[in-house]
């Protein structure tokens, strides 16, 4: 039984919605959220729809450079 499961809450300031997905700190600081952890970050639904939209274009450039 993981975090999530046990009611992690996410990890953005001012937000207190129940987190659903966990994923790198440092991935999710460079797409622009405002995160208070350092290690693993906790994001509601929300939150995750706009880290996804963030991150977008360095998904698609990494790609390209490891020559898909």
């Amino acid at each position: 039984m993981g975090r999530i499961d046990k009611g992690e809450s996410c990890s953005v300031s001012g937000c207190s919605n129940e987190a659903e997905r966990s994923i790198s700190a440092d991935k999710v600081k460079a797409a622009g959220l405002k995160i208070s952890i350092d290690k693993r970050a906790y994001l509601c639904k929300d939150h995750y729809k706009e880290y996804k939209k963030k991150s977008k274009k360095d998904k698609l450039l990494d790609k390209w450079r490891h020559g898909m």
